[in-house]
């Protein structure tokens, strides 16, 4: 009678963990697959999942045109909202990350903007090798 119960308890818990397996594996191939269809996901800044258009609401400055923003209203809207979310003097350290984080997402779409420009500017130039004549 006792070996009939362990089995029962056996089996039944064989089948809850493998139902448990099959759809923990289910959901990490569609998430995968998810991730490769939606490029645009991975080219946020993984820390803060933060757009560009987020980041100037922030921190109340108007988005780059073609790359080009004020880097001086940029930091000291920076700077002031860091320091009034300071948590020594009563701040929320949350707000303060999200300034932060809205403060590099801007620089970050202002490198990326700046290195495309000089790729395209090397592109007009065209590529000239140094020829050394002996």
């Amino acid at each position: 009678m006792a070996h009939r119960i362990i089995t029962q308890v056996f089996v039944t818990g064989a089948r809850v963990f493998g139902r448990a397996a099959s759809e923990a594996w289910k959901h990490a191939s569609a998430q995968s697959a998810y991730q490769k269809s939606v490029p645009a996901a991975n080219n946020t800044l993984s820390s803060s999942g933060l757009t560009l258009d987020e980041a100037c609401r922030i921190l109340n400055v108007s988005p780059p045109k073609g790359g080009k923003a004020n880097l001086d209203v940029v930091t000291e809207r920076f700077k002031k909202l860091f320091d009034l979310n300071d948590p020594k003097k009563g701040g929320s350290f949350y707000l303060q990350s999200k300034v932060l984080r809205a403060r590099e997402r801007i620089e970050l779409e202002m490198r990326e903007a700046e290195s495309a420009a000089e790729r395209e500017a090397e592109l007009k130039e065209g590529w000239k090798p140094k020829v050394y004549k002996d």
